[in-house]
């Protein structure tokens, strides 16, 4: 299974709590915050959620 790495590229004040729960179950807190996750469903829905938010790349 394939790995994406996402970074977190715009500030998360003043978002709504769901968008930065979910940044912070990425492992996103500042920006310049990188990670590595699975390609599955269910960080894809996190992804869509925040996608304005973060930068996605194939690791």
């Amino acid at each position: 299974m394939a790995n994406l790495k996402i970074q977190l590229t715009k500030s998360l004040s003043g978002r709504s709590e769901k968008q930065i729960a979910t940044a912070n179950s990425l492992g996103l807190r500042k920006i310049g915050d990188t990670t590595e996750q699975p390609d599955n469903a269910c960080t894809q829905g996190k992804i869509k959620l925040v996608s304005h938010l973060i930068k996605v790349t194939e690791a």
